[in-house]
C-alpha cells in the first residue's frame, strides 16, 4: 500500500499532540526530523519514494550523510530517535510490517553535567532588580524560577489561580500535561505580593490593558513571553559579570544543585522539578559529587 509522506506524518504529528500530550515545540522538531530524512530519501532515489522501501542501507546512508556534515552526537541521536518513534508508530497503524530503526544504534554521549551558579551567585543575582514597575516585576521573575526551578514555559504559562500565597505555594503545569505542586519559600512570596500590589496592576492600567489571568506581563501589561524571560536575565547577568553561559534553565539546575548540597532527599527533588524518571534527576548528584570531591581536595591536609 503507497503511503503518502505528508499524510503519515501529520497523522503522526497529531498523535503525539492529542495521544502523548506532546508540547507544539516537541511536535515541531519531530516534524523537522522527519521531513529532513524525507528530503534525504529523494535525493537518493531521485523521485518520490514510500516509507515501506526503507532498509538498513538506507539508514546508514543517511547516518554518514549527517556525520560528514559535521552533526553532534546529540543532534544524531535525536533525529535517530524521532524515526524511530515514527516508525514504531507506522507498524502500530498497519502501515508497515516491521520498524527498520528498531536496530540502529544511537551514538553514545557524553554525560554532559547541566551548569548553576554559586550560592553567592544567585544571592547577588536576586539583589540586582531596582524597586521599579519593571524592576519589581524581574524580582518576582527571578525569585519564582530560583525558588520553584519552574522550566520558562511553565513560568511564562503560570495564571493567577494557580498561585496561592496564602499557603505558600504554586501549581505548576508542566510537561506531558501534568501538573505539580511546588511550595514558596518566603522571600518568593514577598517579591510576588510586591510586584502584584505595586507593579503589575500599574502597569496594565498605564496602558490600558484588558484584565487577563497571566501571572507576568511585559512591559505593556501583555504576557511574559519565553524570549522576553531570557532577555530579563541575559539584562542581569551582564550586571553580575559573571563568566557563564546562564539561562533560565540554568536557574532550574541550580534549584536542584542547591537543594541537594543542603541534604534534600533525590525523591523529592525529583517531584519538585517534575521529572518522569529519576534517571533525570540523578545527574545532579554527579554535580554534588564532583563539588564534595573538590571541597575534600582543598581542604584536608592528607588530600
Amino acid at each position: 500500500m503507497a503511503i503518502l509522506q505528508s499524510d503519515v506524518t501529520e497523522k503522526f504529528c497529531a498523535y503525539l499532540h492529542i495521544e502523548k500530550n506532546a508540547s507544539p515545540l516537541t511536535v515541531t522538531n519531530y516534524r523537522k526530523d522527519i521531513n529532513a530524512f524525507a528530503e534525504f530519501l529523494r535525493e537518493r532515489f531521485k523521485n518520490d519514494f514510500q516509507w515501506q522501501q526503507i532498509g538498513a542501507l538506507d539508514i546508514r546512508a543517511y547516518l554518514a550523510e549527517l556525520n560528514k556534515h559535521n552533526y553532534a552526537k546529540r543532534t544524531i541521536a535525536r533525529k535517530i530517535s524521532s524515526l524511530r518513534s515514527f516508525y514504531k508508530y507506522m507498524v502500530r497503524e498497519n502501515f508497515l510490517d516491521y520498524n527498520p530503526f528498531v536496530n540502529v544504534k544511537t551514538p553514545k554521549l557524553d554525560k554532559k553535567l547541566p551548569g548553576f551558579l554559586e550560592e553567592f551567585e544567585i544571592n547577588e543575582l536576586l539583589q540586582l532588580p531596582p524597586k521599579t514597575l519593571l524592576g519589581m516585576r524581574d524580582q518576582a521573575v527571578l525569585e519564582l524560577l530560583y525558588a520553584t526551578g519552574c522550566r520558562v514555559s511553565e513560568l511564562v504559562g503560570l495564571t493567577l489561580d494557580r498561585v496561592d500565597i496564602a499557603n505558600r505555594y504554586v501549581l505548576l503545569h508542566g510537561k506531558g500535561d501534568k501538573e505539580r505542586i511546588v511550595p514558596l519559600g518566603t522571600v518568593c512570596c514577598s517579591a510576588l505580593t510586591e510586584y502584584f500590589d505595586n507593579s503589575r496592576r500599574a502597569i496594565m492600567q498605564k496602558y490600558s490593558v484588558t484584565e487577563h489571568n497571566h501571572v507576568f506581563i511585559n512591559s505593556r501589561g501583555g504576557i511574559l513571553t519565553d524570549r522576553s524571560v531570557r532577555r530579563i536575565l541575559e539584562k542581569y547577568i551582564l550586571q553580575l559579570a559573571v563568566h557563564k553561559k546562564v539561562s533560565p534553565h540554568t536557574i532550574r539546575h541550580t534549584f536542584a544543585t542547591h537543594l541537594l548540597d543542603h541534604g534534600a532527599d533525590l525523591r523529592a527533588v525529583q517531584e519538585l522539578l517534575g521529572h518522569a524518571n529519576l534517571s533525570t534527576t540523578q545527574i545532579y548528584t554527579h554535580i554534588t559529587a564532583e563539588r564534595i570531591a573538590s571541597v575534600y581536595q582543598k581542604n584536608h591536609p592528607r588530600a
